[in-house]
């Protein structure tokens, strides 16, 4: 038993000894592959939340379903009108879901970390149109709420009414507003796809994951495969790893997915890890800093989110600031 625990005890100090060479000091020369390291120094989280990594998806126990009652309305500011059930949880919808026809694609581990609203007994909120109101037969045969046909989840790490801790994660669940379609603010327009037609903006071809750019202003930047503006935020830190950017944040700064070390150009490879976030998303990071690009930015070359409230800037290829104040 002690030879046992004593090679237990080696391989989990190896292991933490890899991690601080790759990400513990900024001008090491340790390197690091694409492992997911996770999140050093997570956030509190509810014992027994549940939560594992991928999309936003769970591994524990699913949570009993809750019957929504009276819809209502709460205007966020930020978000816009987000609706709720009676008890005044945010309810979210799926992105990989569709509404017409109304299919919920989320089972399993997903459904755990995403509770589904069963049709059960619901009214419209107040000052709404009740013909949104409708309801999906699941693959299980249960009845789910759906809003303008969209099948609706609950978030199950919001603890109480208000929280908004779903808005934005993996970039695929979104606060629902009344009508069901994606809470915005009032006069804010949606992303809609380009009329038939038109010409979209075409990203670069041939762009490899993670490369540089030479931007006139701001001189060597790193961009993604689309060609767009990679950022770091300065809330965020590489050692402990740890984002600052969550909720609504991450709907306005999506995170890098991981990208494959072979297909990097120009990159610092030495604390290019995968960061294992608090809430399920798998986030690449340079020299160990969690990465972004910017929702304001509409097109290949675009630079919108540089120095965005004093706090997000563009990577320089070796995981720097560009542009911060010294």
């Amino acid at each position: 038993m002690s030879t046992w625990r004593n090679a237990s005890l080696a391989v989990t100090a190896a292991a933490v000894l890899a991690l601080t060479t790759a990400c513990g000091q900024e001008n090491g020369n340790g390197s690091s592959g694409s492992q997911s390291v996770g999140n050093a120094a997570p956030a509190e989280k509810p014992a027994g939340d549940g939560y594992g990594s991928g999309d936003g998806y769970g591994d524990g126990a699913a949570a009993a379903p809750k019957e929504a009652g009276r819809l209502a309305v709460r205007d966020t500011g930020q978000l816009g009108k987000v609706v709720t059930d009676s008890a005044g949880m945010t309810l979210y919808r799926f992105d990989k879901d569709t509404a017409k026809p109304s299919q919920s694609n989320c089972d399993g581990d997903c459904a755990k970390a995403w509770p589904v609203v069963p049709a059960g007994s619901v009214t419209a909120a107040p000052g709404t149109d009740p013909s949104v109101v409708g309801s999906v037969t699941r693959s299980d045969g249960s009845k789910q709420l759906t809003l303008g046909g969209w099948p609706m989840y609950r978030f199950a790490k919001d603890a109480k009414a208000g929280d908004l801790n779903g808005q934005g994660v993996g970039g695929t669940w979104f606060a629902s507003a009344p009508d069901g379609k994606k809470a915005a603010p009032a006069g804010a327009e949606a992303q809609a796809p380009p009329a038939p037609g038109s010409a979209a903006p075409e990203a670069p071809d041939g762009l490899p994951g993670m490369s540089v750019r030479k931007d006139p202003k701001l001189g060597e930047i790193v961009v993604d495969s689309q060609g767009r503006t990679v950022y770091r935020f300065k809330k965020d830190s590489a050692w402990p790893m740890r984002t600052a950017c969550t909720g609504a944040c991450l709907a306005k700064w999506p995170a890098v997915p991981p990208v494959a070390r072979n297909s990097i150009e120009g990159i610092l490879k030495k604390g290019f890890v995968v960061f294992d976030r608090p809430d399920g998303v798998k986030q690449q990071t340079i020299n160990c800093w969690p990465v972004y690009t910017f929702s304001g930015d509409s097109k290949a070359g675009d630079t919108n989110g540089q120095g965005v409230g004093g706090t997000w800037y563009a990577v320089s290829p070796q995981g720097k600031l560009v542009g911060a104040p010294k």
